[in-house]
């Protein structure tokens, strides 16, 4: 996809956002979302009011169902309808962008005038287009190993932050049943273990996609993935594990690691009753949180620079857009709205633009200071060490998923979902074959997944 500029247009009126300075006639914006639970609405009509008294330009908050979004925006297309922006996630970058549905070209002056460099590369990256950018980055999450630092500084273990340092913790660590040394995820019909094998795979640099397509999985590498993910099975307890044993043993000290999503990090600090820690007999108590370490950037053998898998969402300007008038208004949602935007929930909207060119870290040191929690809030910089948190933001800049900088996210969603990943590598796990014969029998069934 090739990107035609037009400086001209964007110049000037872009960049202005009080219509006092500019003098231009004031717009009425559409905007979709998919954060339509009411607390959340409410905070972005807040968000959507103060952009209205700085810039004069009304703007419509209207709630969409994510599994309805890519419907109505094709049907909207099609009627020439489309509102002005769009909160979106990743999935629809790509194919909205190669449809018209989107205007790369202002998203792309958008992130240029907020500064390129003052965003999370790896969000940034998943939706590169030919010159440009399909969509703007606005808030994400990396999927995260957790760990228990207090237990690891114990026996002098480093960071998990490879196949290896995993695996020197469980050897130490691994003591059942007082001590698991893993949970790994081990039910096929999950999509909790769909996620975490392809954080695995990824660390390790391996994928079922490359540019033309479905390909084979390296087979030296894969192999080095499934005897990792073997090791930590045979450190876990027996079952069908997901995600809802990985918390419960963690929460109860019975777990050295989990690989879980940031949405655990409030839950860690007892400020949940509907998932409270139970290390000690104050459910309240922010005691876990404090023992507690995350690894986001993770790393096997053959991926020495490792990878986090992400989920970003995006600001998309539609084709249809009053462009000026909404290129303002996500300029100011990144701007002096983004905090506003941040604090819709923050423990899953990480920062993906950290700061400004004066002051690189003033999103990230904000978004420490909002409040997380249901029962009982609490800024997560009050939780957290400052390291952790720059570790927590961090993985945003190498934030991947299989298919997206391939441009063949659709084959690589296909291949997930048949979860034929996830029985192959638990027939391993149990036995049924040795690995060089898995990763034969996964290429051809990933090969016919259509």
């Amino acid at each position: 996809m090739t990107i035609k500029r037009n400086s001209l247009l964007r110049s000037g009126a872009a960049m202005a956002i009080a219509l006092s300075a500019t003098g231009l006639a004031a717009d009425e914006l559409r905007f979709w979302t998919t954060e339509e639970q009411p607390e959340r609405l409410a905070r972005q009509e807040a968000m959507a009011a103060d952009f209205a008294a700085a810039s004069g330009h009304t703007v419509e908050v209207i709630p969409v169902t994510e599994n309805d979004l890519g419907t109505r925006a094709t049907a909207a297309f099609a009627a020439g309808d489309l509102p002005d922006v769009i909160y979106h996630p990743l999935q629809y970058a790509a194919p909205w962008a190669e449809a018209g549905i989107l205007d790369t070209d202002a998203a792309t002056d958008a992130i240029e005038a907020l500064g390129g460099d003052t965003f999370a590369q790896g969000a940034l990256s998943m939706v590169a287009v030919d010159g440009g950018y399909a969509s703007v980055p606005v808030d994400g999450w990396t999927q995260m190993l957790v760990y228990r630092a207090d237990l690891f500084a114990e026996k002098g273990l480093e960071p998990p932050n490879s196949y290896a340092n995993v695996l020197a913790a469980v050897d130490a660590l691994h003591n059942p049943p007082e001590m698991y040394g893993f949970v790994a995820a081990t039910k096929i019909d999950e999509n909790f273990m769909s996620q975490v094998l392809e954080h695995v795979f990824l660390a390790n640099g391996v994928s079922p996609v490359d540019s033309g397509g479905v390909r084979a999985l390296d087979e030296a590498a894969t192999i080095e993935v499934l005897e990792f993910y073997k090791a930590i099975a045979e450190a876990s307890p027996p079952g069908d594990l997901y995600w809802d044993q990985s918390r419960t043993l963690y929460f109860s000290g019975n777990a050295a690691m989990i690989i879980w999503s940031p949405f655990i990090l409030d839950e860690l600090a007892g400020l949940r009753d509907s998932a409270p820690p139970t290390i000690n007999d104050d459910p309240t108590s922010s005691d876990l949180a404090a023992a507690t370490g995350i690894v986001t950037n993770f790393a096997g053998p053959s991926n020495p620079d490792g990878a986090a898998w992400g989920d970003v969402r995006y600001f998309g300007i539609t084709s249809d857009a009053s462009t000026d008038a909404a290129m303002e208004f996500v300029q100011y949602s990144m701007s002096d709205g983004y905090g506003a935007t941040l604090a819709i929930a923050p423990e899953g909207k990480f920062p993906v633009r950290r700061g400004t060119a004066d002051n690189p870290t003033e999103y990230a040191d904000l978004w420490a200071t909002l409040d997380v929690g249901v029962d009982r809030k609490a800024p997560l910089g009050d939780l957290y060490e400052a390291s952790m948190i720059e570790e927590i933001v961090g993985g945003l800049d190498v934030a991947q998923r299989w298919g997206v900088a391939e441009g063949q996210l659709s084959a690589a969603s296909a291949i997930i979902n048949s979860q034929v990943i996830n029985r192959f590598v638990r027939e391993y796990i149990d036995g049924e074959r040795d690995a060089a014969a898995t990763v034969s029998e996964l290429n051809a069934a990933i090969a016919a997944v259509q």
